[in-house]
């Protein structure tokens, strides 16, 4: 009897951990459920071939609603960027002077990273300079 009753209290005083355990659990959205505003924050770039890689911000873009906008940050020189995410595809214009498209980055979200990998190809435009590049987060919002 006194063994049941101490089985009860301990399962009772375990059902709250185990839940709050489960409520913190976070699930892993696959690539093609994620949405713009969930690639918000800042990412690192790396490009084939080259030493220097960039820093890019992503934030919410106010002027198109489902989409981000932002800057990317070589080294100082600083472009603009707006975008978004579709079915786990990443599209991405960048525009060195704020007002022409000067290269475009299409790419994937990797499969399994949570939203935290972007794999693809950055290419300038008007030119045949194209580079393969991973975006990878290094902080969220």
């Amino acid at each position: 009897m006194k063994r049941t009753i101490a089985l009860l209290l301990m399962a009772a005083c375990l059902a709250p951990v185990q839940a709050a355990a489960q409520t913190k659990v976070r699930t892993c959205p696959r690539a093609a459920e994620l949405k713009p505003e969930q690639l918000l924050g800042r990412w690192r770039a790396e490009f084939e071939g080259l030493a220097q890689g960039a820093t890019v911000l992503l934030e919410r873009n106010p002027r198109w609603e489902g989409r981000f906008s932002g800057t990317v940050n070589r080294n100082g020189a600083r472009s603009e960027v707006a975008g978004d995410v579709e079915d786990g595809e990443f599209t991405m214009e960048e525009s060195a002077d704020g007002t022409r498209i000067s290269a475009t980055w299409l790419g994937e979200v990797v499969e399994g990273s949570c939203g935290r990998e972007i794999r693809g190809t950055w290419e300038a435009e008007g030119t045949e300079l194209a580079r393969p590049f991973v975006l990878r987060r290094t902080a969220p919002r």
